[in-house]
């Protein structure tokens, strides 16, 4: 039972017939083991009836204050005595402190009063309450107007002499057209010289006119500098002091490995390709966990992580559900410390595989429509070679030009389009960029849904800590749109077809499991739902017109679900 009275180590009551794992967890693609459940369920039941420290999940409608969900890790250790128990963490903050009772320690408390980040973010503070104060002034508000209105005084001031001295050369040109008839040769000269002598006298006050212009520009320009600069050496100040802060914060972060061996954040980093800490790594629960097994001579022997509370805005979190560590901030830094671990292999290194043949659904001289298994890539990646595109090359050899007109997620099966030669591909290409191509997907979903039918638009656009996963963003998403109509609820589950009207990075995936979408993931979605035997989704339906034929055409392919 999770206890927090002066306690960490939190034993387990394990029944003889439970094995623990032979190999510990591969933290960012895992099944929970049986042991990391029983703990976790043990922290929820804590975390449902504490009153240890107050913090809003957002799972309460009475509690006040902000809304923010948190990610905690169990880990199953062993200690020296062969004694069993687990241990506990939260990422970053939780309800504003550092230290909870029950749970293990940050690996560097920034929060401490008397530590050195507390006192330089005093002084940090104190830059920014200057630069607020001064960047306040109702002088530099005045200065500043005053520098737009000379500019656009003077600015007017050229245009409106422009104007008159067009004018008046217009004039000049005329009276030398009249001079021409009334007056005699010595008339004329003179009266040309005068004309003459008119123009210089123009070209001469536009001369002035600009050094006065520039002038008054300058001194209002002058005036404003005077007031910006001390804010600009104050703003670099705190930006050579932030920077300092940093690298001193990151240099505190010294995480240990099963080996004993011991590396900061900037060693860690400065070999990926980032080259530096991202902002709050080492701040997740995983590294909390392997640091305090470490220092305190405890096995470990398997571990998990689970969301509890409100989901973000931008993510897609469950509460309750278990979920990989992140992989920008944790994987270089878990990298390093479960080196001397025996730890279960990569899957995601063997996933891919597909031993049967392409089935064709389609095919003559200018395309091949094929149906993807499930768990096959469109394309090769970075460790798996072998892909619906190394097959078509191979099927194909003779083939011009990309061949493939659109992707599927590894995890999804269904129709896929092959161009035989370059100008079948363009052809297809167009209409895939015109949105002419139609497709119909069919998913199950988890629940029962209403409406019957819609369209979901959310913006989404990669998460940079945690590829391939997507966010709903609005300020920096790409439009993604999806309609969507239901066919059958069975079991408390829905069959639904999807008709993606665009086609970003796992659109359907996220608009069906975000709490602004539809809120209810696919069945088997492991990034954002609960994993089983495969991804409930389907492409079931492709048309299109066909570049040679010119006639519509219509392929189908009954999911296998």
């Amino acid at each position: 039972m999770f206890k927090t009275k002066n306690l960490v180590f939190h034993p387990l009551n394990i029944d003889a017939s439970v094995d623990a794992p032979i190999q510990f967890t591969y933290p960012f693609y895992y099944t929970p083991d049986p042991l990391c459940i029983k703990a976790a369920d043990d922290l929820k039941a804590y975390l449902n009836t504490q009153n240890d420290f107050e913090h809003n999940f957002g799972l309460d409608d009475v509690k006040k204050g902000l809304e923010i969900g948190k990610m905690f890790g169990v880990m199953i250790i062993e200690t020296v005595e062969g004694v069993f128990g687990y241990i506990a963490a939260f990422s970053g903050k939780l309800a504003e402190s550092n230290h909870l009772k029950g749970f293990v320690p940050p690996i560097y408390d920034t929060l401490k009063k008397d530590g050195f980040y507390k006192k330089h973010e005093a002084h940090l503070n104190n830059l920014n309450t200057e630069i607020e104060t001064l960047e306040r002034n109702s002088e530099l508000k005045e200065a500043e107007l005053h520098l737009q209105q000379v500019k656009f005084e003077s600015k007017l001031k050229l245009e409106n002499f422009k104007i008159n001295a067009k004018s008046e050369k217009q004039k000049r040109k005329q009276s030398r057209v009249e001079a021409e008839e009334k007056f005699s040769t010595a008339e004329r000269d003179l009266f040309f010289e005068e004309l003459r002598q008119q123009s210089i006298q123009s070209n001469i006050d536009l001369k002035y006119l600009k050094i006065h212009i520039q002038s008054e520009v300058q001194k209002a320009e002058n005036k404003l500098e005077e007031l910006i600069k001390p804010i600009e050496i104050l703003k670099q100040e705190r930006k050579s002091l932030s920077a300092s802060l940093q690298k001193q914060i990151h240099e505190q972060y010294r995480f240990l490995n099963a080996k004993g061996e011991i590396k900061d954040l900037i060693d860690i980093f400065k070999s990926t390709d980032l080259r530096q800490p991202p902002v709050a790594a080492g701040e997740c629960a995983a590294p909390k966990l392997f640091q305090f097994a470490f220092e305190n001579n405890l096995k470990p022997i398997a571990m998990a992580e689970f969301w509890w509370g409100i989901s973000p805005n931008a993510e897609v979190r469950t509460h309750g559900q278990f979920y990989p560590s992140c992989r920008s901030r944790c994987e270089p830094i878990l990298g390093h410390m479960m080196q001397g671990l025996d730890v279960e292999p990569n899957p995601i290194e063997t996933a891919g595989t597909f031993n049967g043949e392409l089935e064709i659904i389609y095919e003559d001289d200018f395309l091949v429509v094929l149906n993807k298994p499930h768990e096959f890539l469109s394309v090769p990646g970075k460790t798996i070679k072998d892909s619906v595109l190394t097959r078509m090359q191979n099927y194909l050899p003779d083939a011009t030009g990309p061949l493939l007109l659109h992707r599927l997620d590894m995890s999804t099966s269904g129709l896929l389009l092959v161009a035989k030669n370059e100008r079948t591909h363009k052809n297809l290409q167009k209409q895939f960029i015109k949105r002419i191509v139609k497709k119909r997907y069919v998913a199950l979903l988890n629940g029962k849904l209403e409406p019957s039918e819609g369209t979901i638009d959310l913006p989404l656009r990669v998460d940079l800590n945690n590829r391939p996963r997507q966010l709903v963003c609005d300020e920096h998403g790409k439009l993604a749109k999806t309609k969507y109509e239901v066919i059958e609820i069975k079991n408390n589950k829905t069959r639904i077809h999807f008709y993606p009207i665009t086609g970003r990075t796992h659109q359907l995936r996220v608009h069906a499991a975000h709490y602004k979408g539809l809120n209810m993931p696919i069945i088997g979605d492991d990034l954002y739902g609960t994993a089983s035997n495969r991804l409930h989704l389907h492409a079931e339906m492709l048309s299109f017109e066909h570049p040679v034929k010119r006639e519509w055409v219509s392929f189908s392919c009954k999911a296998p679900f």
